[in-house]
């Protein structure tokens, strides 16, 4: 015969592993650097997949998130103006602004330190 099982085992609860601030760093340059390839994809990633684990990940993913979507607004809105010639010009300078400061966010990840764009649309919190 069998003995009857202990049901009262219980596993321990999972608990989060805290990120290391090498993989801190890690997270929140991909957040900043993927929009090149990705756009509002990758912060938006990042801010699921490691958002709860490090405020410093949160804090960087959020702030590309929401630049991002200020980027893809003006986007359409230089898409409309195209009819009119003034949307080339509008989408060429967004393009390159978007480049320019996703670079300069990338490098401030790179060192650990907080950036904040200098306009963008603050619609995730």
């Amino acid at each position: 015969m069998t003995e009857p099982q202990n049901n009262n085992f219980q596993p321990p609860p999972y608990q989060q592993q805290p990120l290391s601030p090498q993989d801190e760093r890690t997270w929140s340059l991909l957040a900043h650097v993927g929009t090149i390839v990705l756009g509002f994809i990758a912060p938006l990633i990042v801010l699921l997949v490691q958002g709860e684990k490090s405020p410093m990940v949160r804090a960087h993913s959020v702030e590309s998130l929401n630049f991002q979507i200020t980027v893809t607004i003006g986007y359409v809105v230089s898409s409309i103006l195209m009819f009119v010639i003034i949307g080339i010009f509008t989408f060429f300078a967004l393009w390159i602004a978007a480049l320019v400061f996703a670079i300069l966010a990338t490098i401030a990840a790179s060192k650990g330190l907080p950036y904040k764009y200098p306009f963008a649309l603050r619609l995730v919190k």
